[in-house]
């Protein structure tokens, strides 16, 4: 495809809109840094890409990276559940920076939110085109065999592909719909390191919203950050590690812990990357090492955000 362009390649119009790409990124760098909002920047895009389905060729059928999840034809699945919260998040930085599409926006809030979390920088590029409206969202038909979950991964079974066991249902979802690796389905799973679910979102959780309803590790007063400052965001729910507002490789090195406590999250399609004999050799790696991880979760990450979108222009833009 050729390499991104950058400022002076596309004329003065490609000039501002690197120009607030830039601004932009220094901009959610300080929101999400003050908010302790990178679990659910994280989310939002890759709910936004995962609606991707590579049997279909045209754009914006074929869903993927394109900005629909603003609208409520994506927003009102179950899985998009508190997604409106992130969404709201972006509206003003959306008015700021008007030459930045809302498709682009969700994925740059995304890699920044790993980024000031600890982990690695991802080579984005950025020119998606994004839809305008409610009648450009994935059509139901077009979510064949994962219509019930928005076309994404569902925690438990039964699972909506039919899957018998999990390790299956992950292939189904992110290798037959998306066109993942069995090594990119397991580096992406080690986002679970920064991420939370709550009982009145998924139900797949006994731990929701508020102190009351906070795992031990999600009240108020826990240290999540990387840097060991104080602030959670919203509290409640529980996560997958006990430091999850820091990318780190957790997920996969202290996965017994996350087994083993009722206060920390782990699931069937968690267990499923742990003894399936293919993912398991990946698993292990980026046990040992979380630099092998970070590098192969970068490029994971990039191709994620990178699903299905028509980019203007067709090469990108790099920032």
């Amino acid at each position: 495809m050729g390499n991104a362009c950058s400022d002076g390649c596309f004329g003065m119009l490609g000039s501002k809109k690197v120009s607030q790409l830039r601004a932009c990124k220094q901009d959610l760098k300080k929101f999400i840094d003050g908010k302790n909002c990178h679990p659910i920047m994280v989310r939002l895009a890759w709910h936004d890409s995962g609606t991707y389905d590579q049997r279909i060729k045209n754009f914006p059928e074929r869903g993927g990276a394109n900005g629909a999840i603003r609208f409520a034809g994506e927003m009102n699945f179950g899985a998009n559940a508190g997604l409106d919260k992130a969404k709201g998040f972006l509206d003003e930085f959306a008015k700021k920076y008007p030459e930045i599409s809302w498709a682009d926006l969700i994925q740059l809030a995304s890699a920044v939110a790993i980024e000031c979390a600890g982990g690695p920088a991802i080579d984005m590029k950025y020119g998606r085109v994004a839809v305008t409206s409610d009648s450009e969202c994935v059509k139901s038909g077009s979510r064949e065999g994962f219509s019930g979950n928005a076309g994404l991964p569902d925690a438990k079974p039964p699972f909506g592909c039919g899957a018998p066991t999990a390790a299956q249902h992950l292939r189904n979802v992110f290798t037959k719909k998306m066109g993942f690796t069995d090594q990119e389905i397991v580096a992406l799973s080690g986002a679970h390191t920064i991420g939370r679910a709550f009982k009145e979102r998924s139900g797949a959780c006994p731990f929701g919203y508020g102190e009351q309803g906070a795992s031990k590790y999600t009240k108020s007063d826990c240290l999540a950050r990387k840097d060991g400052q104080k602030g959670v965001g919203m509290v409640g729910g529980a996560a997958w590690t006990k430091n999850w507002l820091t990318f780190d490789n957790s997920y996969f090195k202290d996965y017994k812990l996350a087994s083993e406590d009722e206060n920390l999250l782990w699931f069937p399609t968690d267990e499923a990357l742990h003894t399936d004999p293919e993912f398991k050799k990946y698993f292990d790696i980026y046990a040992k090492d979380q630099d092998a991880f970070f590098k192969d979760y970068a490029k994971a990450h990039k191709k994620l955000s990178e699903l299905g979108a028509k980019f203007e222009p067709e090469q990108g833009i790099k920032i």
